[in-house]
């Protein structure tokens, strides 16, 4: 049975503790900011949870903005990469190389044109900021 009463909605730049999780919703939206993107700034978010003493961050249907660049302290980072909804390999690797999260994994790498090149992405990070462990799992397996 469901034991959970009512939806928390979160805006941009929110946080609430939920069942002892500390959530942030963060910006994500897509460049240029135009009234066609797909995803406007403001409407949906991305995600800072705090579990066990470790901030994992999820980046939701992002491009390569400001408000990612500038994250601290991130244990694990789940970075999208899928054109034409959110950023290529070169500005997910770019980004993260920014704001230097201990672990990150590719995630939602498939677009229109198949799967982003990861392993790209893992040599871009690696030489860039070695410090950032970068790792690569099949979130697809049917292909």
């Amino acid at each position: 049975t469901n034991t959970y009463k009512s939806v928390e909605v979160l805006g941009n730049g929110e946080s609430k503790s939920i069942l002892g999780v500390g959530i942030s919703a963060i910006p994500m939206y897509n460049l240029p900011e135009t009234s066609d993107s797909r995803h406007p700034k403001g409407r949906g978010n991305g995600y800072i949870l705090n579990l066990g003493g470790k901030n994992f961050y999820l980046s939701g249907d992002t491009e390569d903005i400001p408000e990612m660049r500038s994250l601290n302290n991130i244990d694990v980072a789940f970075v999208c990469m899928n054109l034409p909804y959110t950023m290529d390999v070169e500005q997910a690797a770019s980004a993260v190389s920014a704001f230097k999260p201990g672990i990150v994994y590719p995630y939602h790498y498939r677009g229109g044109n198949g799967l982003s090149d990861v392993e790209k992405f893992k040599t871009l990070v690696s030489g860039s900021t070695p410090e950032v462990e970068v790792r690569l799992r099949n979130w697809y397996p049917e292909n």
